[in-house]
């Protein structure tokens, strides 16, 4: 653990038990790369939060999501215990007023994450795709658009962000944050030889053989569907000018750097509250009282309902990360444990995790919403079939939560063709949120764009930022 900083307080003495708990963390079998730990006010830790990181590129968006945040937490319904950048050296936010033994608990948890991320095939993957220093890479980032807004003017360079950030969840991990251009040109099929009445026709007097057609042929663009939009937008659209670019790219860049996060999130909070748990209960160098309040804030971390109602519709990721979690460290090997958590993403570890038996004991179930008295929806219990409640539990999770949106074809004056996948959502669009992005894409695209889709009610619908549906 390279550092602790902050105030002197009660949590003094947390720099006398973060080295102990890591040097049994590694004793017990996780790895990771140094964490580099800081105390930290609640307000800029709420910042932290909401920005994604340390130090982010400017953007209205983020005030908005600061404020509700803010709101959430005065109200008693949130609380951030720490925040954590995977990367080499980890970087871990924790809350400088709170308690020692939540900090305790905390600085285990980081170690859990810790070593997620450095064994996680897909955590690694983007660690080494991203660059292994987010936060001064962040920091660099939103640096140069500064420079841009001084430049170019806030309204310009908003409106770039603007479409940027609408479409942040719009990236194709598959192809890897590295990309070259689409080729311009590829090997034209080779004609088939005539046969039949062709061949013959071919063979009457004074007919002239066709000259034989370029060997090469132009590639259309994109030549198969494209689901990084944020790429293909920045390679190819018209008149966009370097600095603009340059913001799409940054954009998506960071999209690629949280994606493990999104994708990983029950498995890897899971596994940081098992081994919070572990540790903590192996530490015999900890006072009892410290122990017990920290088990205390364990306990309200995996509660079962991720509400403050004693009945929620939402899963606790925690809670059911870790009791899966304790569920394979009873059954199997540390070893096949240190495996799954090493080959494994939220989509594999649910579907070849959950069955019924633990279902069952969680008390999951499948839900629908039926109108009741006075225009209040009311919700039933359909049943408990597994299949159902896994892919129910993983819907949410596909494509970063949004729609799955395309480049079907670009014209050659420019006309942009976006088609949505909505056989695979399983879901329509809202119609005016998609307008509004599409306005946003006009606006940079500056040549004519649709998108073709359905909406809620299945309906297909045809979209332009100009002239709305058709």
């Amino acid at each position: 653990m390279e550092h602790i900083h902050g105030p002197e307080m009660s949590n003094e003495q947390l720099a006398d038990y973060a080295p102990r708990i890591e040097a049994l963390a590694k004793d017990r079998g996780l790895s990771f790369y140094p964490v580099d730990f800081e105390l930290v006010p609640a307000t800029f830790m709420m910042e932290v939060a909401v920005y994604g990181l340390p130090v982010r590129m400017p953007h209205w968006s983020f005030g908005v999501r600061y404020i509700y945040q803010y709101v959430q937490h005065r109200m008693g319904h949130s609380k951030i215990f720490e925040v954590v950048f995977p990367g080499n050296p980890n970087r871990a936010y924790l809350v400088d007023d709170n308690a020692l033994p939540e900090n305790t608990l905390v600085t285990a948890h980081v170690l859990g994450h810790a070593d997620f991320s450095r064994n996680n095939q897909l955590f690694a993957r983007m660690q080494h795709e991203v660059g292994y220093h987010i936060v001064e890479q962040a920091a660099a980032r939103a640096n140069r658009i500064q420079a841009a807004i001084e430049d170019r003017g806030q309204r310009r360079v908003e409106a770039v962000l603007d479409a940027a950030l609408a479409l942040e969840s719009n990236v194709d991990v598959n192809q890897g944050l590295n990309r070259v251009d689409y080729p311009v040109t590829r090997e034209r099929p080779v004609r088939p030889q005539a046969q039949g009445f062709q061949r013959h026709y071919n063979q009457l007097p004074g007919e002239q053989p066709l000259e034989p057609p370029p060997a090469q042929e132009r590639v259309p663009i994109p030549p198969a569907p494209e689901y990084d939009l944020l790429w293909f937008i920045a390679r190819y659209a018209p008149e966009l000018e370097d600095w603009e670019r340059d913001i799409f790219l940054a954009v998506r860049e960071e999209s690629f750097y949280f994606y493990p996060v999104f994708a990983c999130q029950i498995m890897n909070e899971g596994w940081a509250s098992y081994w919070h748990a572990r540790l903590l209960r192996e530490a015999e160098f900890l006072p009892h009282r410290v122990y017990l309040d920290a088990i205390k804030t364990h306990s309200d971390v995996v509660r079962p309902y991720a509400g403050d109602d004693a009945v929620s519709l939402r899963v606790n990721p925690y809670h059911l990360g870790f009791s899966m979690w304790e569920r394979i460290m009873r059954d199997c090997t540390l070893d096949e444990a240190l495996a799954i958590r090493r080959d494994e993403d939220d989509f594999s570890f649910i579907r070849n995790f959950l069955d019924e038996d633990l279902a069952a004991e969680l008390e999951l179930f499948n839900y629908t919403r039926r109108p009741g008295a006075g225009g209040e929806e009311r919700y039933i219990i359909r049943d408990r079939e597994i299949d159902s409640l896994r892919e129910n539990i993983l819907s949410p999770k596909f494509n970063y939560g949004g729609p799955r949106i395309y480049v079907r074809s670009m014209g050659l004056d420019g006309r942009l063709d976006l088609a949505h996948d909505h056989h695979n959502d399983g879901r329509g669009l809202d119609v005016n949120r998609s307008r509004k992005v599409l306005n946003y894409i006009h606006r940079i695209w500056r040549r004519p764009v649709r998108l073709e889709t359905v909406d809620h009610a299945g309906d297909p619908k045809m979209l332009t930022p100009e002239i709305g549906e058709k």
